[in-house]
């Protein structure tokens, strides 16, 4: 689970003032009257960390200051720092082997999920394409490369026994042709291996979900899935 970033209250009300001006004076800043000691501190604060500068003394948000008020709900009663859902890929390396077509899983040896059974997986980075992410990913677990075609989305959320939400991902899902390279079968956070629909279906600890992305990538159509699931192991 994504670690959320801690903030003070009182910067974020800063925040808040230059979400609505593009600039403003240390005094208007200060609009629940903090002393002044403790409100430049804040002021201070959030110069360090680079979401507002001081130009012709008044202060701005920055880029990075931006984004991240462009994450605040400021529509509320309580301004809130919002949670999104992760936007990843999922990459299914296939290939025929004596006549019988296979698919490349990956063990996971890391939290969480430790010891599942899944495809190649990962987050898309700021500023990468979906198949820029998806052969990167592929590239890094398994050496590999291959043709690549996107064949659908899957909206998976993980909810455990208590009905709190562990994980809210999309997945753009890639189907991965004729492979090439020398396979990384095993390293410190996971296993690869080629299995059959019927062998993959057989595993312990198989992610939820397995077996309907297997059938995306059977398909010639570009397909939409979503699901909820309650888990266990995380």
């Amino acid at each position: 689970m994504q670690k959320e970033l801690k903030i003070h209250s009182a910067q974020i009300e800063i925040l808040k003032v230059l979400t609505f001006n593009p600039n403003a004076k240390f005094s208007q800043l200060n609009s629940f009257r903090l002393p002044s000691d403790h409100f430049a501190f804040h002021i201070k604060s959030l110069v360090g960390s680079g979401f507002i500068v001081k130009e012709n003394g008044q202060y701005t948000l920055t880029q990075i200051g931006k984004e991240f008020c462009g994450r605040l709900d400021v529509d509320s009663h309580q301004t809130i720092i919002e949670r999104q859902a992760k936007i990843s890929v999922a990459v299914v390396g296939i290939k025929k082997n004596n006549n019988q077509i296979v698919y490349l899983m990956h063990k996971r040896l890391k939290q969480p999920y430790f010891g599942y059974h899944g495809f190649i997986t990962g987050k898309i980075k700021w500023g990468e394409t979906i198949e820029e992410a998806a052969k990167r990913e592929y590239q890094e677990e398994t050496d590999l490369s291959g043709k690549f075609y996107l064949n659908g989305v899957k909206h998976k959320m993980d909810y455990d026994d208590n009905g709190k939400l562990l994980e809210d991902k999309f997945f753009f899902i890639f189907k991965v042709k004729n492979p090439k390279g020398t396979l990384k079968e095993k390293f410190e956070s996971g296993e690869n291996f080629w299995l059959t629909e019927k062998e993959i279906l057989n595993l312990p600890r198989l992610f939820d979900g397995v077996g309907d992305i297997i059938n995306v990538v059977k398909k010639d159509k570009f397909v939409f899935l979503q699901n909820k699931y309650i888990v266990s192991g995380y």
